[in-house]
């Protein structure tokens, strides 16, 4: 299992809850829509930033993507298929800055497992 997580940055000619709506309601089902996704996928999350006296600072970032794969092949098939090159990735450039947005590719070690 490989796991790509991608700290996101909103293209500047939009505010935070534009990013946070076509994230959510647009640019989610279109990454879903791809028919390699459903072979090689095994989860992708999105998280964004939450109000609220936090113990911690807030990163300056408009959220973040996880995405598992079964492998690196599998990511390969999925970044290389037509309806991301075609579909996704050309939605990505509407809503996302790819020049402030940090990429990590890495595997995963789970401390706590899932309790429920």
């Amino acid at each position: 299992m490989i796991k790509m997580t991608m700290l996101l940055k909103r293209n500047p000619e939009i505010d935070h809850d534009e990013f946070v709506r076509h994230h959510r309601e647009t640019h989610g089902p279109l990454f879903r829509s791809i028919p390699e996704a459903e072979t090689h996928v095994l989860r992708y999350i999105q998280t964004h930033p939450a109000e609220g006296d936090f113990p911690v600072p807030q990163a300056e970032f408009d959220g973040t993507a996880e995405i598992w794969f079964d492998s690196t092949e599998g990511m390969r098939a999925v970044l290389g298929s037509d309806t991301y090159q075609n579909k996704v990735f050309p939605d990505e450039k509407t809503f996302l800055d790819h020049d402030t947005t940090l990429i990590l590719v890495g595997e995963q070690t789970e401390i706590i497992e899932d309790r429920k």
